[in-house]
Order: C-alpha cells, then sequence, then structure tokens
C-alpha cells in the first residue's frame, strides 16, 4: 500500500469517524437549520422543513439532548435559537435550559413546519426555508449528515453542489476491499491511527455516565445489576453487552454526552467501538492490539456503508456489529480467513433486521448485534463458518458484504417505505 494510499484512508476514517451528541438525524436537522437561520442573519419568524423519508423516520422517537424532550420540533427550533453550524454534530451544545423554553415558546406560536420531501431518491435529504420579514434563506444537507449541497439568501446562491460528482471526483473515493481493510488496520504505523482511541474515550465515558442515571430503558444498567450476576454471569460477554447498551441507552435518551460516530451514526459508533474496548481491557490486551483491532473494525463498518448508503431499512447495527466482530476475532487471534468468516457468520445471522427509526428500543437491537458479534467471533476462531451453499453467502466475503447490502439499499425499499406508514399512523 503507497503512504498516498494510505494516507487517503486514514482521511476517509477521520472523515467518518466523528463527535455526535445526540441522534445523528435530528441532530442533522438542527445543523442545517442552524446555517439557514446564520445565512438569514437575523432570528427567523417562520421555518419550513422538508425531509426525506428515512430521515423523517428516524428523528420522530428520539430525545434531543439537554431538552427532556423527543421528536424534531425542539431540534427546529433550538438549532434556529443557538445552534452553531460549526460545531457540526454538536451544533447544538451550547444548550442551556433557558433557550429550551425559549424554543417551547417557538413552537407553541406555530412558526415551525415539516413535511415529507415527495419524490426524491436520496434517503438522506433536509431542506430548510427560513424567513423574516421579506428576506428568505435556503440551505440544504444531501448525501451525508453535514454534507451542505445548497445554501442561498434572497435568491442569491452562495454555495451549489447539486450536481452529480464528476469523474475525476468520483476516482477520488477510497476502493476498499476486506483485504485492504485488513491489510491497512495490520500495518499502518501506529502514530497515524492512534487518533482511534479517542473512540475508547468517549463511548466508554458515554457508557459510565448511563449506569450512575435512567436513560431510555436502562437496559445497560439493569444488565450490570444482579442479571449480571445470576443469569448472564460476570463476564466479559456481559460486560460487552452492558457498555454497549448503556451507551446507546444515553443517546437515545437526548442526554447531553458525546459519542464518537461512524458514518453519520452514534449507535454505529457505538456498537463499532465498545465490544472491541471491553474485550481488549479484560483480556490484558497492549495498545497497540487495541488500535489496530478499532480500526479493522470501523473501517469495516465503513467500507459496508460505502454501499449500503447512510441510511436504510436495514438497522446499522447489523453493520456495526460485523465491525467489531472483526476486532474481536483478531483479538482472539484470528487470521484474515478468521475474520472473513466471522463476516460470513454475521451476514447469514442479522441481515434483514429492520430500522424503525431511532428510539430508545435501539438499545435492544445494538445488543441482538453485538451478542451476534460475539457468537460470531468464537465460531470463526474454530473455523466454523456459514458457507456458499447456505442462503446469501458467497464464497467471495466482498460478494457476500454486497448481497447484505443490496438487500438493504434496493430489496427492503418496500419495507421501509410500510414502516414509516405504520409509524406515521398511530
Amino acid at each position: 500500500m503507497t503512504e498516498s494510499e494510505r494516507k487517503q484512508i486514514i482521511d476517509l476514517i477521520k472523515r467518518e469517524v466523528v463527535p455526535a451528541i445526540g441522534c445523528t438525524e435530528p441532530i442533522a436537522v438542527a445543523l442545517c437549520v442552524a446555517k439557514a437561520a446564520e445565512t438569514l442573519e437575523v432570528k427567523p419568524e417562520k421555518i419550513e422543513i422538508l425531509l426525506s423519508a428515512n430521515i423523517l423516520k428516524n428523528a420522530m422517537g428520539v430525545g434531543i439532548p439537554g431538552t427532556d424532550m423527543v421528536g424534531l420540533p425542539i431540534a427546529v427550533a433550538l438549532g434556529a435559537l443557538i445552534g452553531k453550524s460549526a460545531y457540526q454534530l454538536e451544533v447544538l451544545k451550547e444548550c442551556t435550559p433557558e433557550a429550551v423554553e425559549q424554543g417551547k415558546q417557538f413552537i407553541s406560536e406555530k412558526r415551525i413546519s415539516i413535511a415529507l420531501k415527495e419524490n426524491i431518491a436520496e434517503k438522506l435529504y433536509i431542506e430548510v426555508i427560513c424567513h423574516a420579514g421579506n428576506h428568505r434563506s435556503e440551505a440544504i444537507i444531501s448525501g451525508g449528515h453535514t454534507n451542505f449541497v445548497y445554501v442561498a439568501k434572497d435568491g442569491e446562491v452562495l454555495l451549489d453542489k447539486r450536481q452529480p460528482a464528476s469523474e475525476e471526483e468520483e476516482e477520488e473515493s477510497v476502493a476498499l476491499t476486506l483485504r485492504r481493510v485488513y491489510d491497512f488496520a495490520m500495518t499502518a504505523p501506529l502514530d497515524e491511527i492512534r487518533f482511534i482511541l479517542d473512540t475508547a474515550r468517549l463511548n466508554k465515558a458515554a457508557a459510565e455516565q448511563s449506569f450512575k442515571g435512567n436513560y431510555g430503558h436502562s437496559l445497560g444498567r439493569m444488565l450490570r445489576g444482579n442479571y449480571e450476576h445470576k443469569i448472564m454471569g460476570d463476564s466479559v460477554f456481559s460486560h460487552i453487552l452492558s457498555y454497549t447498551s448503556g451507551a446507546c441507552d444515553a443517546r437515545m435518551a437526548g442526554a447531553m454526552i458525546p459519542v464518537m460516530s461512524n458514518s453519520g451514526s452514534g449507535n454505529q459508533g457505538i456498537s463499532a467501538t465498545l465490544p472491541v474496548v471491553i474485550f481488549a481491557e479484560e483480556n490484558g490486551k497492549t495498545e497497540e492490539e487495541l488500535i489496530r483491532a478499532l480500526v479493522l473494525s470501523h473501517l469495516t463498518v465503513i467500507y459496508i456503508k460505502q454501499s449500503l448508503g447512510r441510511l436504510s431499512a436495514l438497522c446499522g447495527c447489523v453493520v456495526a456489529a460485523t465491525g467489531s466482530s472483526c476486532g474481536i476475532t483478531w483479538l482472539m487471534g484470528g487470521t484474515y480467513q478468521q475474520v472473513s468468516f466471522a463476516v460470513q457468520n454475521m451476514i447469514a445471522n442479522i441481515t434483514g433486521m429492520i430500522c424503525d427509526g431511532a428510539k430508545p428500543s435501539c438499545a435492544l437491537k445494538v445488543t441482538t448485534g453485538v451478542s451476534t458479534a460475539v457468537l460470531s467471533a468464537m465460531m470463526a476462531i474454530e473455523n466454523r463458518y456459514v458457507t456458499s451453499v447456505e442462503g446469501i453467502i458467497d464464497e467471495d466475503v466482498d460478494q457476500s458484504i454486497r448481497n447484505l447490502t443490496r438487500i438493504g439499499s434496493q430489496a427492503m425499499n418496500e419495507t421501509d417505505k410500510m414502516v414509516l406508514d405504520i409509524m406515521t399512523s398511530k
């Protein structure tokens, strides 16, 4: 691997693995509102929001940090009132009780309208139009949670990247395979990838904070209580489950606690990080081993998401837990072949788990994902794996990954529509 290719991959990880406070879909909406409000240069009097179905689905039932409130209206109001677009996915980190009260008043005055953007193919799409007097500003995020493609004020276009990327730009994207992911994680100079330890620090702190409170369904806290000792046993496995679900509990409930996200999802970042961290710590692994296992986990997730897309009908924990299964397999002494076995086992097991929006019960799905990650790693170390004569698994692990992402990005589109219809009809 050339130095240039290595640098490309490092830059890719740094773009995709970033801090976030709160669920990334409503926070991305708040970010877009903040940019539109900043462009307007005065406090908006009216705000129109148009969203893709997947954004709407993921923003309906999740807590907004620092507010003790659920859903989009308060995220929109705070984005306009105190949001700073420079903070990216931490756009609401300066939220105060006073700002929340102002936000509630903004909502009560019916200044916000939220609707579905019709006839749009892009699954991650946020359009914000702010009005004040005779002035109007617009901002559009598309394709990525912080990817602004259009900004305008009073008809003057300040940014327009809505056209498809040119061939030259497309060539700059990093072509990954599982083998390339593995080789990078094993050979990259340690000082160049040490930054990945920030994921361990942030996400472990989020879990430990959750144990002190009563967030969401408190699954992580419950698993650390009597059940851990009486039923599951005080084991590495039970600790992996409690830490991972605990961090998710806090995040989905809207705790003002930053986590390190992956590919635009905090839950994916949590699931790719904490199983690896807990396994490494409790098995006496070195710092270098932890760093390389975390890089393997996170880059595997990024690789799979490249073909799956940012948002889909497939629960992101399937992908993220596949990454952590790779990291755990390697920490158990696994070879590349055994890491690929772990991926095959994951795809054979939990492909098809639906995403029905971001909400407190995501902690249950995250726990299912990481449970399967450990099981898949255990099988892989014993050279036991699902073969190409079974279901959607192909002899080539990269083809198996493409089979997974085809199901998630294409075959489950009708499922996505049905899920949204059910959610909005209750």
